[in-house]
């Protein structure tokens, strides 16, 4: 059974059977998120984007995760179950997760949303049930390209960041380990008034937390922050963009991994605000 939440004329639908991901987020009439079964916006835990050849290890064990996007792994196990609601009224609402199998160690993620006028706070923790293991989490939100609405079809998003680095994509869409120089921080992709899909498919570092400022000119501006340094941006497709909070890179369980511990758990914000243009 879906969840809403409300403030203003800001609605926020929650789908915790289908992995407790945002279904939608309207502002006004307008839907701001991609809409189906895969879209909306969904958590990313215990692990964001790949993990390559789904392997990774801790310490001296080796552990074999399903090959959901062959022949990786790809975005956690989270956004494939059911989620329990714990508590909710008109603008908050918190959801729990217990880890299985095929994730090889127990423990449990939680998820918070607190939805204003014009923001909407995300948080989620993810905790042991009492052995260590590395982990990562964060938020794959799917953006329209154009929005729809009252006021007809918008102008095609644009996208607007400056970073400190970017992790260089390899062929396997794997970072290579290598950071370099961004490449240009913002762009508007568009042929005769149509959007086109982009090259992005890269994840980019910044030291003073994740700052991403999407653009539907004389409509919204959508600004998406997080404390955490990692953001992937992806517009290779024709209807949507993502803009992708996390605790880490692609493949972060090997190379950069975060154990969470009984007295340590791992915990991630991230906003996203908008205002009318």
């Amino acid at each position: 059974m879906q969840t809403r939440l409300t403030a203003g004329d800001a609605e926020l639908t929650i789908d915790p059977d289908n992995g407790c991901r945002i279904a939608g987020l309207r502002i006004g009439g307008t839907e701001l998120l991609r809409q189906g079964e895969r879209y909306g916006s969904f958590p990313m835990a215990p692990w964001c984007g790949r993990v390559a050849n789904g392997e990774f290890r801790d310490g001296a064990d080796k552990h074999q995760l399903p090959l959901n996007a062959p022949p990786h792994a790809i975005h956690g196990t989270v956004r494939d179950g059911a989620w329990r609601r714990a508590e909710a009224d008109e603008r908050t609402a918190a959801f729990t997760y217990d880890l299985v199998a095929p994730w090889p160690y127990a423990g449990r993620v939680t998820q918070t949303f607190e939805l204003a006028e014009d923001t909407l706070t995300l948080r989620m923790g993810v905790e042991t049930a009492g052995e260590s293991f590395p982990a990562q989490a964060g938020w794959h939100p799917w953006f329209n390209r154009v929005l729809d609405g009252p006021d007809g079809p918008s102008a095609p998003v644009r996208i607007d960041f400056t970073a400190g680095w970017q992790e260089e994509r390899g062929d396997d869409h794997l970072p290579t380990g290598r950071r370099i120089d961004p490449s240009p921080s913002s762009q508007l992709r568009s042929s005769r008034g149509y959007p086109i899909p982009g090259l992005w498919d890269d994840c980019f570092g910044m030291p003073g937390g994740v700052d991403v400022t999407l653009t539907w000119p004389e409509r919204f501006e959508v600004k998406i922050t997080s404390r955490d340094e990692w953001v992937v941006i992806y517009d290779e497709q024709e209807a949507a963009v993502c803009v992708e909070p996390q605790s880490g890179p692609p493949n972060g369980l090997n190379t950069h991994p975060r154990l969470v511990t009984l007295i340590d758990p791992l915990e991630i914000t991230a906003t996203i605000a908008w205002r009318r243009l």
